[in-house]
């Protein structure tokens, strides 16, 4: 007989709390695991980029070895995270981990040459992919309803904090020993590992043996899911488009400060950009999660999208440092406000065994979009001054998400995408999926994402993690 899947619909009038969220033990291993991880990891980034400097004195392989991380979602980044489909989402998680833990305790030995560390840590980011899409397709089988919203807000802002945290304590302990710092990350690898292994149910995998063919046939068929189905376009071009904004200044902190400080040290106005965006980021993912109910923050997702690059078009007035953060800090406000939303319809709009998948496209995606606008608005730069690069880019930026959200599908659309999704989930269920052990103890079926919910405001997201980046420099 099985179990009851309590209904978690979310209320109109009111979105999920933090303690509901939290009351969830399996989320609350995810969420304690992706914390301790993601720290590390900016601590280990920091450290690894130092310690080739201080082996090398070359600016170009201290940059290599901060760069590294990105290479396998370029390379790659679909094809890996396809491998998370084909096996249990808590078993890759748990592999991976363990795998980038033993890595990192070799960087760590003394002495070892640059190109072996250059090399172990390319093999370390190999993990990441693999790791992050099994991470996120396992989010939703653990959340329904509105807790989801609010789950992922946590997740995306924990991880925008981690990256400050991290690197400023990865500064701190790679000036007194780099060795340290990766140590730490290799413990927070076991910490993670231990959390998930012992505190997230052993679910079946996505994909059963009989559903599988090619590795490179599978990855295609992600690509053919997210930009062969209407909704699910509409939402890719919504984020990619958020993204090829919203990093720019960041980007261009550096050389931003430099010829634009005023009256602040060059240095602290470059901190104060770059911190910016992830300080707004994390206002706007818990505000917009608490402040508003599920159907509000349905219908405040077109607005916020079209402010995100609106809040930059002033930069083309070359204000101050203070401002130049503070309108970052808007543009990541209603990133965060928009992101969640758009992410739960993605994934409500997803069968069940193609989000691992689906993840792979859109977290490369992210990547190579962020690197691009970086690429392009710095070349532009070198000819023009850079408020007035930041501000048309802005402009253009409005164009395209106003263009985006008019054509954005109607609620019937979204509707019936979504009930597609549900019934190809219930219909691979039927076909022989084994039931897993809940973390209340309870056995029945993984419920699809938003099996139990027909009203309000979606979420999951194709990154646990900083939602404009990847999650770190080891992972």
């Amino acid at each position: 007989m099985e179990a009851t899947v309590p209904d978690e619909r979310p209320s109109p009038e009111g979105p999920a709390t933090f303690r509901e969220v939290f009351a969830n033990r399996e989320y609350g291993a995810v969420f304690t695991a992706s914390a301790l991880s993601w720290i590390g990891d900016y601590i280990a980034k920091a450290a690894v980029t130092l310690l080739v400097y201080e082996e090398t004195r070359s600016v170009a392989l201290s940059a290599a070895a901060f760069a590294v991380s990105y290479l396998p979602w370029l390379v790659g980044g679909p094809l890996l995270a396809t491998l998370a489909e084909r096996h249990r989402y808590r078993q890759v998680m748990v592999v991976c981990d363990l795998v980038r833990m033993v890595l990192m305790v070799c960087i760590a030995i003394p002495g070892m040459p640059v190109p072996m560390i250059l090399a172990l840590l390319f093999a370390t980011t190999l993990a990441n992919p693999p790791s992050q899409a099994a991470k996120s397709a396992l989010i939703p089988l653990i959340l329904t309803g509105d807790r989801l919203v609010v789950g992922l807000s946590m997740i995306s802002s924990v991880g925008q904090a981690a990256q400050v945290v991290g690197y400023l304590a990865g500064a701190a302990i790679a000036a007194f020993n780099p060795t340290t710092a990766l140590l730490v990350n290799a413990a927070t690898f076991a910490l993670s590992a231990a959390l998930v292994r012992f505190g997230v149910a052993d679910r079946p995998t996505a994909m059963t043996a009989a559903h599988r063919s090619h590795l490179l046939r599978e990855t295609a068929q992600g690509f053919q899911i997210v930009f062969g189905t209407p909704v699910l376009r509409a939402i890719a071009v919504l984020v990619f488009a958020a993204m090829l904004f919203s990093v720019v200044p960041e980007g261009l902190a550096a050389a931003w400060a430099s010829e634009h400080a005023g009256q602040l040290d060059a240095g602290a106005a470059q901190a104060i950009i770059m911190a910016a965006n992830p300080v707004g980021f994390i206002l706007g993912g818990l505000i917009v999660s608490r402040a508003f109910g599920p159907d509000r923050r349905l219908s405040l997702m077109r607005p916020l999208a079209v402010l995100s690059p609106l809040a930059l078009v002033p930069a083309l007035l070359d204000p101050p440092p203070l401002v130049v953060a503070l309108l970052a800090a808007a543009c990541g406000f209603a990133v965060a406000g928009m992101l969640p939303v758009a992410n739960g319809l993605f994934v409500r709009a997803l069968p069940d065994g193609f989000r691992a998948r689906a993840f792979g496209v859109m977290a490369t995606g992210v990547q190579v979009i962020q690197g691009l606008a970086v690429l392009v608005t710095g070349l532009l730069a070198e000819r023009y001054s850079i408020p007035l690069v930041v501000g048309v880019w802005s402009a253009v930026g409005v164009l395209l998400m106003t263009l985006a959200a008019l054509r954005w599908p109607s609620r019937s659309a979204i509707d019936a995408a979504i009930e597609a999704a549900q019934q190809a989930g219930g219909a691979a269920q039927q076909a022989g999926a084994v039931a897993p052990r809940q973390a209340d103890g309870a056995t029945g079926p993984a419920t699809p994402a938003g099996a139990q919910e027909r009203s309000g405001g979606p979420a999951d997201r194709w990154a646990v993690a900083p939602a404009k980046r990847d999650s770190g420099g080891t992972r």
